[in-house]
């Protein structure tokens, strides 16, 4: 189903020319995925913008606390959903899928995470992600004192803002630069492997 349009409407570089630690970053995410994601190519034309973008992805996304890693991806569909990001939608929603191990949740959380099959601490989470992502000028500390009440601490609280603020920038820059996602996300997670 690969067809020939280009995966982003500015320059995509080619690996061989990228600066070295950029090219050792991109073939250890092929190595692990089986694939470069589209997003890789079409930020490494900017190196610096890459390595920051990364780096700070990382640290959002890889960092020990009291989000697991599926709720971290849940903040990521559903607010990228909110964004009309199709690019994070369907490439998280795949992570999302492995990460929670359920083939299913990806896609509620994108469609309309209020009707998901999550708890209310998940619910209160994302009640929150979808507030800074889309009227972040009206956030009060009513809106922290129900995620304490969920057992968030003020660490998971700035995650889940922080996620989303990031987030936000990751889709306006796909949909900016029309970055069109790989076909292999589409299928990933939703069939048990063998």
């Amino acid at each position: 189903m690969t067809d020939s349009k280009p995966i982003s409407r500015f320059a995509v570089p080619k690996l061989a020319d990228l600066p070295a630690d950029i090219r050792s970053t991109i073939e250890a995410v092929q190595e692990k995925a089986g694939f470069v994601p589209n997003i890789f190519l079409a930020l490494a034309h900017r190196p610096d913008e890459f390595r920051a973008f990364f780096a700070y992805h990382d640290a959002l996304m890889e960092r020990d606390g009291g989000l697991s890693k599926a709720e971290r991806e849940m903040i990521v569909v559903a607010t990228s959903a909110a964004n009309q990001c199709q690019y994070c939608v369907i490439a998280h929603g795949a992570i999302l899928r492995i990460r929670a191990k359920n083939p299913l949740l990806a896609d509620q959380v994108a469609v309309n995470y209020r009707k998901a099959d999550i708890t209310p601490r998940q619910k209160a989470m994302l009640d929150y992600a979808m507030k800074v992502s889309q009227a972040a000028w009206g956030i009060s500390e009513a809106d922290h004192e129900v995620l304490r009440g969920h057992g968030f601490s003020d660490d998971d609280i700035w995650d889940i803002g922080s996620i989303s603020a990031f987030f936000g920038l990751s889709n306006r820059l796909v949909n900016m630069g029309s970055i069109r996602t790989n076909d292999e996300f589409y299928l990933m997670g939703r069939l048990p492997k063998g």
